[in-house]
């Protein structure tokens, strides 16, 4: 296998399944998922995921240009890995999904759609990551990033949305998480059916969802401006130099979720909104219905804002920075 992202958007399996360098050992598990090993034990696992969403397409050429490196053997490999591209069908159509974004079914919310390829995909993709786990070591660290690119702009280009997480975050994880030129973290506190929930929650992983700029067609992207993510990567995967890290990230955290009702849902805010923009408390965010969203603390910043999903999913979160001075309007 010459190129692992060709390989998977021709929907055929390798001729070859399995195969090994001077430095590791490999095997196609299946469209879109990878297994690699080193040669020597090692103590740290990592999965490494991009594509859930067809349309984001440069950490699919960056984890590619990665992984190709690896399987013609021109690099070591420091962690033993799991590399998946989530959603193969959505790449090949260069769409963000087929039928049902995915990036909200896992931890068994598959079950709750119409039975598909991409609800079959999820439980594959679930299946795949207790596997990976349970080959390893009982005391090994366990990362998973995975990677996306945001629908809008954003005031901070890249940025990191963590689960929610009851452990304290490995400082290791944070700090690579700076080092990759991540200029914001968003924290959860809410259970979610994304990806890196699903890693954090039932396995223990520190998980991230990495949000590297926008979302544009493959061969369009400026990897350019994923520099200190690349030379992160390659740090974590082949032991090259780590980058410098150039700003300390700043820390958000989930304060409401807007969530679409019903068709009559309506966001008060332009096509032109950027992530991260800020709205002075008591501004109303969105209705539905006789439901009214407004601002509740002194000032909140809007992520992901998208009118059009489906009714009963999220169509934006608003945030406050911690550190700021908060105070909720009165019920």
């Amino acid at each position: 296998m010459q190129d692992f992202l060709q390989q998977t958007l021709s929907g055929e399996a390798p001729r070859k399944r399995r195969g090994e360098t001077a430095h590791l050992r490999w095997q196609w598990l299946y469209h879109g998922i990878l297994l690699m090993e080193p040669v020597v034990p090692v103590k740290q696992a990592l999965v490494l995921s991009a594509g859930i969403h067809g349309n984001e397409t440069a950490p699919v050429e960056i984890m590619n240009q990665l992984v190709n490196a690896l399987l013609r053997g021109e690099k070591p490999l420091q962690q033993r890995m799991l590399v998946i591209l989530g959603n193969p069908s959505a790449l090949r159509t260069g769409k963000r999904y087929v039928r049902y974004d995915i990036n909200r079914l896992f931890g068994g919310r598959w079950q709750q759609v119409d039975d598909g390829d991409e609800a079959r995909r999820v439980l594959r993709l679930e299946q795949a990551l207790e596997n990976f786990w349970l080959l390893g070591e009982c005391d090994e660290t366990r990362w998973h990033l995975d990677m996306h690119t945001a629908i809008r702009g954003s005031y901070h280009p890249q940025f990191g949305v963590m689960p929610q997480n009851d452990r304290p975050w490995p400082p290791a994880f944070l700090d690579w998480l700076a080092a990759a030129g991540l200029e914001a973290l968003v924290f959860h506190r809410a259970p979610g059916g994304t990806f890196t929930h699903f890693s954090c929650e039932h396995f223990g992983a520190a998980s991230c969802t990495l949000e590297l700029g926008k979302a544009l067609p493959f061969g369009e992207n400026d990897l350019s401006q994923f520099s200190a993510a690349q030379q992160a990567l390659a740090a974590l995967l082949f032991g090259d130099p780590m980058p410098a890290t150039r700003v300390k990230p700043r820390h958000y955290r989930v304060a409401q979720q807007i969530t679409r009702l019903s068709e009559h849902f309506r966001l008060h805010m332009t096509p032109e909104t950027l992530n991260f923009t800020a709205f002075p408390q008591g501004t109303l965010l969105a209705e539905d219905g006789d439901t009214r969203y407004y601002v509740q603390q002194a000032r909140e910043y809007v992520l992901f804002p998208n009118p059009g999903v489906a009714a009963g999913l999220r169509a934006g979160l608003m945030l406050i920075e911690e550190g700021e001075q908060t105070q909720a309007l009165p019920l």
